[in-house]
């Protein structure tokens, strides 16, 4: 796929995840697999809501100068491509709604049709401490990924992480995740409910 285009793609859907709040303005990360050993992600510096040729790096599998100014979460987003074949996007967001719902509950089950339909139930992953997540993160999300066989994780307090073929499929699933939580948290008999 021609590289151009990748980007206008991750900087389109990276203006629309902002406005919903789902990327702060440094935090989040979204990534390409442009050919085998290789991916686009946002620099360490980018701002989500106007992605430009200078916010996207390509980096190959093999670590160079050039990870130095990629995307914190890209160790994790390299280890998904090279473990998950199916991976052609990987995006990393903090919706405010999953993320909210993650901190009490230990799974998620959407009462909305949408949310029934296409997501089912999504069982929230704990971390457990945060002290050492970013070096655990690393494997752990790939391992969950295979492991659970989804392309959908929600980790408790941290955000959300999903791959998939196509782009549009990926933002439609987390779209309609968050929809669902956000119904789920103005639900006033889910609020107790210890599921």
């Amino acid at each position: 796929m021609n590289k151009d285009h990748l980007k206008r793609k991750l900087a389109s859907l990276s203006l629309s995840m902002f406005r919903k709040d789902f990327f702060g303005i440094y935090h989040g990360s979204m990534s390409a697999k442009t050919e085998s050993g290789r991916f686009l992600i946002n620099t360490k510096e980018a701002v989500f809501d106007d992605l430009d040729e200078g916010s996207l790096i390509e980096l190959y599998f093999k670590k160079d100068y050039r990870w130095h100014q990629a995307s914190i979460d890209a160790d994790i987003h390299h280890n998904i491509y090279s473990q998950i074949s199916d991976a052609k996007f990987i995006c990393f967001s903090m919706p405010q709604f999953t993320t909210a719902y993650s901190l009490y509950h230990n799974i998620i089950s959407p009462k909305d049709y949408f949310g029934h339909k296409v997501l089912g139930n999504i069982p929230i992953y704990d971390p457990k401490q945060f002290e050492d997540w970013y070096d655990r993160a690393r494997s752990e999300i790939p391992y969950y990924f295979q492991t659970h066989k989804t392309n959908i994780m929600v980790i408790r307090g941290y955000g959300v992480y999903a791959y998939n073929r196509d782009i549009h499929e990926m933002a439609k699933k987390l779209a309609i995740l968050e929809k669902s939580c956000r119904l789920l948290m103005l639900d006033t008999n889910n609020i107790l409910d210890d599921n």
